[in-house]
């Protein structure tokens, strides 16, 4: 079970695993500050502003799984006027911290999704910026990438089906699923999915077949994008009949 502590900083606040993480402080979510310890192994451009965090690189002889860094990034139009800033209504209510507190009760629901490390805000007046840290799963692959180059079985694609069937029935509306925040294992049909930044739990409804449709789109979206992506109208009803 995931152990929410909270600690207020000097600009804002952390949120935190304590079962995971003894002491929050404002340096676990600086770039240069884990890049000077040699341990940050990848980013990726972008709106979503991803780092990988070798946490065992930075704890000698620790073991510990990598984590993932996200500093949350606005889009569409209004990135042209704030790139990262958000309008302040409470630390509730802040994105990070209500994705950490969704992927906590996720979780505890038995749900395939990232563990949440922490969680920050920092406060600007009326604005604030967020950032978020969960566990990288170790052996994935995006959807997206393992659809590109190669032909999924079709157990896979129910894989996929049954576990976006499971979130619905726990009344989980992922508001942006797409082949790019849904994960596979490579050893075995594991499915994990990503990004509930918005996401939120509500009574099931049409907003379902909603998901799904954005979800056929991001998919129809890599295939005109990328050169010899394995997906067509069979691949998806393999997955659509583990759906409903």
């Amino acid at each position: 079970m995931t152990d929410e502590q909270f600690i207020a900083t000097a600009g804002g606040g952390i949120l935190y695993d304590a079962s995971r993480l003894s002491k929050p402080v404002e340096e676990l979510f600086s770039r240069s500050h884990w890049a000077s310890l040699g341990a940050l192994e990848e980013v990726a451009g972008g709106r979503s502003s991803i780092a990988v965090l070798n946490v065992a690189t930075a704890r000698a002889g620790s073991k510990a799984v990598p984590w993932v860094l996200r500093h949350y990034r606005r889009g569409g139009l209004i990135a042209k006027l704030s790139q990262d800033s958000y309008l302040w209504t409470g630390a509730a209510r802040t994105r990070s911290f209500a994705e950490w507190r969704l992927l906590a009760e996720l979780r505890r629901r038995g749900l395939p999704v990232p563990a949440p490390i922490a969680a920050r805000y920092v406060r600007g007046g009326m604005t604030y910026r967020a950032d978020l840290i969960t566990e990288f799963l170790v052996g994935t692959r995006t959807l997206a990438d393992a659809i590109t180059g190669h032909d999924l079985p079709e157990a896979t694609w129910r894989a996929v089906g049954k576990t976006i069937a499971a979130f619905h029935r726990e009344g989980v509306h992922h508001a942006d699923l797409n082949a790019n925040n849904i994960l596979l294992a490579a050893s075995q049909p594991d499915v994990y999915v990503l990004d509930f930044d918005r996401g939120r739990i509500e009574p099931r409804g049409a907003w379902e077949q909603a998901v799904l449709a954005r979800l056929r789109r991001s998919l129809e979206k890599i295939k005109g994008q990328r050169a010899d992506v394995r997906f067509g109208e069979q691949q998806w009803q393999w997955l659509l009949a583990s759906v409903t």
